[in-house]
């Protein structure tokens, strides 16, 4: 059960929801970066560490026997905002490939900086998975 939480007359946000109501067990993902199984950076785009971060993700939640559709909550944390707003298309295509929908209440966040060298954002995540 997922409510997507909408004030009357307020704008709808672009690629977020303000906010999520759901119900059931909850799973929670630890700020996943942009590298890949063997803990190795494929890329320095921030796009394509994004998708892999993404990608992390929905690996730990399949875990739970969760998936992106379970997703209510994130937390991006990125290096650079203006890095991040120019690669805005790019993101949205990796999040529409990867997760699939956007009734998730999302936070983006510049930092000075992350804990692995060479890791331009890490995204957090919580699910709920119905009961």
């Amino acid at each position: 059960m997922r409510q997507i939480l909408q004030p009357p007359g307020w704008p709808r946000p672009r690629g977020y929801a303000n906010g999520v109501a759901a119900r059931g067990r909850l799973v929670f993902v630890a700020g996943m970066v942009g590298w890949d199984a063997q803990e190795r950076f494929r890329s320095q785009d921030l796009a394509e560490q994004a998708r892999q971060a993404l990608a992390n993700v929905v690996a730990v939640l399949k875990e739970a026997g969760a998936g992106p559709q379970h997703i209510v909550r994130m937390t991006w944390y990125v290096t650079d905002k203006r890095e991040y707003l120019a690669a805005a298309p790019r993101l949205g295509q990796a999040f529409r490939e990867i997760i699939g929908h956007y009734g998730i209440a999302m936070t983006a966040i510049e930092v000075a900086g992350l804990m692995e060298d060479g890791a331009k954002v890490e995204i957090e995540a919580t699910a709920v998975v119905p009961d």
